[in-house]
């Protein structure tokens, strides 16, 4: 019995995809001089690999772009706005010594890149491992799983009303994995969870070195005030649930003209694109 191809090369990209963030979220700490330059090099750095390794064979991603542009422009619609009412009103803001100075709607112009470079990085990340990862890990667990995060969501979000980033995120995130769970009962939710964890790792990265880690200053500062005041390192542990909002509201439109089956997968055929 012939063994099943396995995709090395597949996850090499994928590790290196995963760690060229850290690379650049380096390299940016020690620049000085170039220092208006650090939040655009993020930016970048963070989209660089993904973006060559799109024409990869096997994987074909840039086959997947209609779906992606349209997720990336909904997500986009909604968390910029979000954003700019939040920066307005003083829920956060960012650092002018780490920009490079043009502003759009009252956001800088790297902060206008991240909301696509992020989650084009991470949607990669996602279709690496639906490639590399034949077996759906999660399976049947997904929905309760999801389930116990929506009632913690719920809870305290609903517990700290005076906390506006609490609040406004960890509800939003409890609606849309509630739509996914009862209502579209998306055949994606455990594949997508399992990519959301692993793309925690970068977004911690990268995340870690915006909100102040290895630098004298934060690039993107927090009003502690309108969140719960618990940090991972640097980081404001609502971030990771906006994270999860903003990756399941791209992947939610990128998964809809491909119409997957999400099940465990057959071995992947050398030279073919992912199922």
């Amino acid at each position: 019995m012939t063994a099943s191809p396995r995709p090395p090369r597949t996850l090499a990209l994928f590790l290196s995809a995963l760690l060229l963030p850290a690379t650049v979220a380096t390299a940016g700490a020690v620049l000085r001089g170039a220092e208006a330059y650090t939040y655009l090099a993020l930016d970048l750095g963070t989209l660089i690999v993904p973006l060559l390794l799109s024409f990869e064979p096997r994987l074909r991603f840039w086959c997947k772009w209609p779906g992606l542009f349209t997720g990336i422009g909904v997500m986009a619609a909604v968390f910029i706005a979000w954003d700019a009412v939040f920066t307005a009103n003083g829920v956060w803001g960012f650092n002018p010594r780490y920009l490079t100075g043009p502003h759009l709607g009252g956001l800088p112009l790297e902060e206008w890149l991240f909301f696509v470079v992020v989650p084009y990085s991470c949607t990669f990340n996602y279709e690496v491992m639906r490639y590399a990862v034949r077996r759906d890990v999660l399976g049947r667990a997904a929905r309760p799983l999801a389930t116990v995060l929506i009632v913690l969501l719920t809870a305290v979000g609903l517990l700290h009303p005076g906390h506006l980033y609490t609040t406004v995120t960890f509800l939003s995130t409890a609606a849309l994995l509630a739509l996914h769970v009862f209502v579209l009962r998306s055949p994606y939710l455990g594949r997508f969870l399992l990519a959301y964890a692993l793309n925690l790792v970068p977004f911690v990265l990268v995340n870690g070195v915006l909100t102040g880690s290895l630098l004298e200053e934060p690039v993107v500062w927090y009003n502690d005030a309108e969140n719960l005041g618990i940090r991972l390192g640097t980081i404001p542990v609502e971030d990771s649930m906006y994270l999860l909002f903003f990756l399941l509201l791209t992947t939610t439109f990128h998964e809809r003209p491909l119409k997957r089956a999400h099940g465990d997968l057959p071995p992947p055929v050398p030279g073919r694109g992912a199922d």
